[in-house]
């Protein structure tokens, strides 16, 4: 029997079948030795085949084979540095939520993820939410982190849950496909799915006045069917998004304005940090490339891990202004 994964709890799997079904399903042990470095081999968004095992009390299932991916897009595992956790597979698009300080979402942390998604093939559309909470300050930060990702090429969304504002343009792009919500914790991913479908009743968490940091209301992954023909993966909440099996001479190659640029530099392994006539550079210093993406490029090629609390953000506006008075 085939059917599509719905929920992972690490060890049991619901698994929507073929004729509409939901059936708990546990995985073959053999699936463990084969090699894989993703601390769970088996994700939602994945089409698996199952064999159903019945007993007197229920009738479960025993996962023996999952079918090739199309995507899927991970993240360094939180606590295993050397294996990678898939946060879903068989995405059609991925939105992700950003806040400005509500909890705050810096540039560091978008870079990372578009980054990685670029790498997966998997289309993501920027969402900032609670846009009904801005002062004049919030909002001149929102429309500047936005006019950035837009000129990338990026499309973005401005929506507010309370508000319902521009939640139909959002279920628009959502029909007929396969999307994921994604963000930190406390940035309103399942407040949206509730405003968009309000019978799921997806438990949600107000963010800590003391932190301004969201608390973790979903603890996993888990996809729902919802009216307006779409299915949307709900995921738990990322403190950082560590970047994994990418080589440095490639990671510019997900960095969209500079791929436009790499073939004008002299050397064809260009890593755009200490070269001589780097074409990234160049463009840099004319302001035509964000100070915030080449300092995420460096943190990324350095290896270093993302910290969310470090505000790049305001940091590329201050070198940004610094260039512009040269």
């Amino acid at each position: 029997m085939t059917g599509l994964v719905y929920k992972s709890t690490g060890s049991w799997y619901t698994v929507k079948s073929e004729q509409g079904d939901f059936i708990e399903c546990r995985m073959k042990g053999k699936f463990r030795i084969k090699g894989i470095k993703s601390t769970n081999p088996i994700a939602v968004g994945d089409w698996v085949d199952y064999e159903l095992e019945e007993t007197s009390d229920t009738v479960t299932g025993t996962i023996h084979n999952i079918h090739d991916r199309k995507n899927y897009i991970v993240r360094k595992s939180v606590n295993l540095s050397h294996q990678m956790h898939i946060i879903a597979s068989n995405i059609d698009r991925v939105f992700l939520l950003i806040t400005i300080n509500n909890p705050p979402t810096t540039t560091n942390f978008i870079d990372r993820f578009l980054v990685t998604a670029e790498a997966y093939g998997i289309e993501t559309i920027l969402v900032f939410n609670k846009i009904d909470t801005f002062d004049e300050a919030t909002l001149d930060e929102q429309l500047y982190m936005q006019h950035i990702y837009q000129e990338i090429g990026y499309q973005c969304l401005r929506v507010s849950s309370t508000e319902m504002k521009g939640i139909e343009a959002l279920k628009e792009l959502m029909i007929g496909k396969v999307s994921m919500f994604s963000g930190h914790s406390g940035v309103g991913k399942s407040t949206l799915v509730n405003a968009m479908e309000p019978n799921l009743h997806l438990k949600t968490k107000v963010i800590s006045e003391q932190s301004k940091q969201g608390q973790h209301t979903t603890t996993f992954a888990e996809m729902y069917d919802l009216s307006f023909d779409a299915r949307i993966i709900d995921t738990p909440g990322i403190k950082g998004f560590g970047i994994v099996d990418m080589e440095k001479e490639e990671i510019s190659g997900y960095f969209p304005e500079f791929f436009k640029l790499k073939d004008q530099c002299r050397f064809n392994n260009c890593l755009h940090k200490d070269e001589p006539h780097c074409a990234i550079k160049a463009a840099l210093e004319k302001d035509e490339i964000p100070w915030s993406r080449y300092k995420s490029y460096l943190k990324i090629l350095e290896g270093d891990e993302e910290n969310f609390r470090t505000d790049i953000y305001n940091e590329d506006r201050i070198a940004s202004d610094e260039t512009r008075n040269k």
